[in-house]
């Protein structure tokens, strides 16, 4: 589901984070006290509590817009979360064209505020109550799984009561361990900068930022600041730690340090267990951070008012000039300040007196501020003579203002006009450097344009609570600025108990649109009367004691701005983060890919693999299936054979009863008719007797027949019962061997099955194989494609940074270059001065040598006198010329040699630090290449590793699996014939105990015996002898 548009408040959980109301009715007052990379911070007072705030302004559009969002959503969750001492107070947010309004407790300023103001470090005590502090926010940040990954000077604030507030959350992180490429460089932790490359950190990043902050604190800046950023982090991640200088500071201190910057986050101690330190906990006076603020608010006020007296001390040369002069200097010098001031916001415009004492080399306050010293250096040298310039010169026209209430300005002078400004050095000199600037009014208008932050609020100064003279009424006018200063409009939109008053009467109809600079103000106030002087104050008096207490000079702010109206350095630093933040999410992306391909490929082989079995079960069911109704068909056809075979032998059985019986019957009526022919031959022997023997043959004979016939019948009993044994053993041989076979079959099926599954578990680790090293290739490609681009994203930037210092250093030369003729006529000047106090000494001892000569000559010979002491004046006097005239040649030369030999200097040393720095840059990127090829390499052999113990581990598994199928079978070969030849035992001991021969069953066996489908006649063959007619012995009769 694609991501709702920045600024839409259709989410029920998003509307919830802001405030349904209009800040600019809320809020009033606003005056800018910092710049950053996210937008400006506004010092506010809330209209319906009176409170003073500080107003965070973030807009969300441009490029970016929906990161933007997103980011400001979750500095905002993140804030709404904490509620503890030390962290920033959340008051509320609110959405107002485009731009986010998050409002928070106001703070005084920050550490790094305080060692910019007093140019030195801070002492040991100071910078342990400030670590308490963050230590404290830091434990409760780290219990809640949060991490806050800015630790710096910068974003230490501190109230005006003495406690440390940590601020600028928008860098936190909501889950820890967190992964992401995000901080500021100098004050990043090794783990941050790597964690792209070798996985997660955790809490412990903060620790390390304390570290190099408190060195910060110690040093003034963080170590390699004098280095561009992109070369930093290569020193930050591959150098050892940073220490601190163990003859300067205090064992404790050190090993606080030490263990704050220990290299491997395993060994570094956690934010609560460092709360337990002695230097931490090192008894020390409770009142020492509002000791130091008091000595930093007092330390701005010197400042400001220094900066004051050298205007005033420019607007009372300056109001010696011409008219024509002054006007020409008010175009030039204004057309000088609106061109340096048009893209500042409200602060320069309205209460910024640039501190010349305070333009040097400072801490970086934001992620963007990354510019070494040395190029800052060369900006504050121009800067200086450029707010000298326009503070002057503002100045002047504001007086010339006040003393001409009816004059009002025109619209734009003619280029003649300013041709024709009075001889004024100064003036002339800048008319001739600033002739190209644009006219005068229309950069004011474009800088007026500028001045407001909003529609409603005015413009106001920022206050300063300085009892002092002259500039403390400066900051002041907030109090009347509806009034005094007015705005463009012509309306007041403030509540300013003054905005009504006979000074607002007085003064507004005199002030022109953009007489709202800060130099303009401080001139009206220096020209103004006493009664001016006391409606202001007491304005002043009745504005209440919180009138914006600040360690903050004026020229922080501007310093802040024009640092971070220098966006190449920004834009360069916040794209390196967020290609750094890509190329992660892109190797998350891509892992994330691979593994659901590989989750994929995995469930797709288990699946056929699954399948393979499933379709192995079905075989074997219907092969077992198959055998089983083979068994019954089987066990049905023996029964039936049995059937067929007794019944086809008792068919047989009572044919030969049938015949025997019938040829029994013939034989004895045969025999009763031969023995009655024969009794009948013998007449001796009566008939009765005869008849009684021929009885008795009767009888016996059919006595005889009845045992013969009995006999026959116990002998086809016997033989129908040794054909059915010897058909039941065939048959259970027959089974045996039917059986043996279905065995066979089962395990050759079982053999062939798991070759298949063998084949197939050897394809599928193919496969795996195969895939592995694709997604293997595919991220190792990602992760070189990602570090050439970050090589040369580091080099093109290193590149960019070595051209802007020599164009720096270019721009400074040819400004010392340009200044050099006004030196040289100064000491021309010197030079001339005492050529002439040379030819007046020897002027004054030619006359009084001419007097004394004279005194002694003759008159006729003064005249000759008079001519060789005139012709050696002259003579003198030109030998005098010629070394006046080479002593300017020689300081001409001498002068521009020094300039050239030091520029030459300076320009090799850049060129030598700059190449330094590449070359480092460039052997670290070595360097990091050849680790991540090592890596690479490593983790190539690992897979290759992976997969020949994998496979190895597979082989070793079939091998088992064949051996124990090969066991199995033979188990079951065995225990099948063991069962088989207890059977037929079985059979033979039944068949013995009914009194059957084994050996008659076994030869019986072996002979062809017909099966179930074929006749029976050769039962018949053991029937033969049972013929009647051989049933009676020979002589039996």
């Amino acid at each position: 589901m694609p991501s709702a548009r920045p600024g839409s408040l259709k989410d029920p959980e998003i509307a919830d984070l802001f405030n349904k109301h209009d800040p600019e009715k809320i809020f009033e007052d606003l005056r800018e006290i910092g710049h950053g990379s996210f937008g400006a911070v506004y010092y506010a007072r809330c209209n319906l509590t009176k409170e003073i705030v500080a107003i965070k302004k973030m807009s969300y559009t441009g490029k970016q817009s929906q990161e933007k969002w997103q980011d400001i959503l979750k500095e905002i969750r993140f804030l709404r979360q904490l509620n503890h001492p030390n962290t920033i107070e959340y008051k509320g947010c609110y959405l107002r064209e485009s731009t986010a309004w998050l409002v928070m407790e106001y703070c005084v300023g920050s550490a790094s505020d305080i060692i910019e103001v007093h140019k030195k470090p801070l002492h040991e005590d100071e910078i342990a109550a400030i670590c308490l502090g963050v230590l404290s926010g830091l434990s409760y940040l780290h219990s809640l799984g949060r991490i806050h990954r800015d630790i710096k000077a910068g974003n230490i604030l501190l109230t005006d009561n003495g406690v440390v507030k940590l601020a600028d959350f928008g860098s936190a992180a909501i889950k820890c361990p967190a992964n992401s490429f995000v901080g500021t460089p100098y004050w990043m932790a090794p783990e941050v900068i790597l964690a792209m490359d070798e996985g997660q950190y955790d809490g412990k990043v903060d620790v390390w930022s304390l570290g190099i902050t408190c060195i910060e604190l110690a040093e003034r800046k963080p170590p390699y600041f004098n280095m561009n950023a992109m070369s930093a982090l290569y020193h930050i991640a591959q150098n050892e730690s940073p220490t601190l200088p163990k003859n300067d500071w205090s064992d404790a201190f050190c090993s606080f340090v030490e263990l704050c910057l220990k290299k491997m986050p395993a060994e570094r101690p956690s934010s609560a267990k460092l709360l337990t330190h002695a230097y931490v906990t090192r008894p020390r006076s409770e009142t020492v951070l509002l000791e130091l603020i008091a000595r930093t608010k007092s330390a701005v006020r010197e400042l400001d008012n220094l900066n004051y007296r050298k205007m005033k001390k420019i607007l009372m040369v300056d109001t010696c000039e011409t008219e024509s002069a002054v006007g020409d200097a008010d175009d030039q010098q204004d057309d000088h300040a609106g061109g340096d001031s048009s893209k500042s916001n409200s602060i320069t415009s309205e209460h910024s007196i640039h501190s010349v004492g305070v333009s040097a080399a400072s801490s970086q306050s934001s992620s963007s501020n990354s510019i070494p010293a040395a190029a800052q250096n060369h900006h504050h040298i121009a800067a200086h003579h450029h707010q000298l310039a326009a503070a002057a010169v503002a100045a002047v026209s504001m007086h010339h203002h006040h003393h001409h209430p009816h004059q009002q300005p025109q619209p734009s002078w003619p280029s003649g006009q300013q041709s024709q400004a009075g001889p004024a050095g100064a003036v002339s000199r800048n008319s001739s450097r600033h002739r190209n600037r644009p006219p005068m009014p229309n950069i004011m208008h474009s800088m007026n344009n500028n001045v407001t932050p909003t529609n409603s609020v005015s413009v106001v100064p920022a206050p300063a609570p300085v009892p002092a003279p002259p500039l403390s009424v400066l900051p002041h006018l907030s109090a009347t600025s509806h009034g005094v200063v007015g705005t463009g409009t012509g309306g007041s939109s403030g509540g300013s108990p003054a905005a009504g008053g006979p000074l607002a009467d007085r003064m507004q109809p005199i002030q022109p649109r953009y007489l709202t600079t800060p130099a303009a103000q401080a001139a009206v106030f220096a020209a103004s009367s006493a009664s001016s002087q006391q409606a202001i104050s007491n304005a002043v008096n009745d504005h209440g004691p919180n009138n914006f207490a600040t360690i903050r000079t004026t020229s922080i702010v501007t310093k802040q701005q024009k640092e971070h109206m220098q966006e190449e350095m920004h834009e360069q630093m916040s794209g390196y983060k967020r290609m750094r933040r890509e190329h992660q999410a892109h190797l998350v992306k891509l892992e994330e890919k691979c593994k659901v391909d590989m989750e994929a490929h995995k469930t797709a082989l288990d699946k056929e693999y699954d399948t393979l079995l499933h379709n192995f079960t079905r075989e074997l069911d219907r092969l077992e299936t198959k055998h089983q109704q083979d068994v019954e068909r089987r066990a049905k056809q023996t029964s039936a054979a049995e059937k067929k075979l007794h019944k086809e032998i008792t068919q047989k059985q009572e044919g030969d009863r049938k015949a025997y019986d019938l040829n029994r019957k013939k034989e004895y009526k045969a025999n009763k008719e031969r023995w009655k022919r024969e009794l009948s031959m013998d007449d001796s022997t009566p008939k009765r007797q005869r008849d009684l023997t021929l009885q008795s043959q009767k009888d016996t004979l059919k006595q005889h027949e009845a045992q013969e016939e009995q006999r026959m019948l116990q002998a086809q009993k016997q033989y129908i019962d040794l054909e059915m044994r010897k058909f039941k053993r065939k048959r259970m041989i027959m089974q045996h061997e039917h059986e043996d076979q279905q065995l066979r079959d089962e395990l050759s099926k079982k053999e062939q099955q798991l070759q298949q599954a063998h084949a197939m578990l050897l394809k599928h680790h193919e496969k795996t194989q195969e895939l592995e090293y694709r997604q293997q290739k595919s991220v190792h490609q990602l992760r070189e494609e990602q570090i050439n681009k970050q090589h040369d994203t580091e080099l093109h930037n290193q590149k960019d940074y070595m051209d802007r210092i020599k164009k720096e250093l270019v721009r400074k030369h040819a400004l010392e270059l340009r200044q050099q003729p006004k030196s040289l006529k100064q000491k021309e000047l010197l030079i001339r001065k005492q050529f002439r106090e040379t030819c007046k000494t020897q002027t004054k001892q030619y006359k009084r040598y001419k007097a004394q000569v004279l005194q002694t000559t003759p008159k006729e010979q003064q005249k000759e006198v008079i001519k060789q002491l005139k012709e050696e004046k002259h003579r003198k006097l030109t030998l005098l010329g010629e070394q006046y005239e080479q002593s300017i040649a020689d300081m001409f030369q001498s002068q521009s040699y020094k300039l050239d030999e030091s520029q030459v200097i300076e320009c090799q040393r850049t060129h030598e630090q700059l190449e330094y720095e590449l070359e480092m840059l460039t052997a670290y990127q070595n360097k990091n290449k050849k680790q991540a090829q090592e890596q690479r390499d490593r983790e190539r052999r690992e897979l290759e590793n992976r997969v020949s113990v994998r496979r190895g581990l597979l082989e070793n598994k079939m091998d088992a699996e064949l051996q124990q199928f090969n066991q199995e079978r033979a188990e079951r070969l065995r225990m099948k014939h063991e069962k088989h030849t207890k059977e037929l035992e079985a059979f033979d001991n039944e068949s013995i105990s009914l009194g059957f021969s084994t050996l008659s069953l076994i030869e019986v066996s072996r002979e062809a015996y017909p099966d179930e489908e074929g006749s029976l006649s050769g039962s018949m063959i053991s029937l033969a002898h049972s013929n009647s007619s051989t049933s009676f012995p020979a002589g039996s009769l």
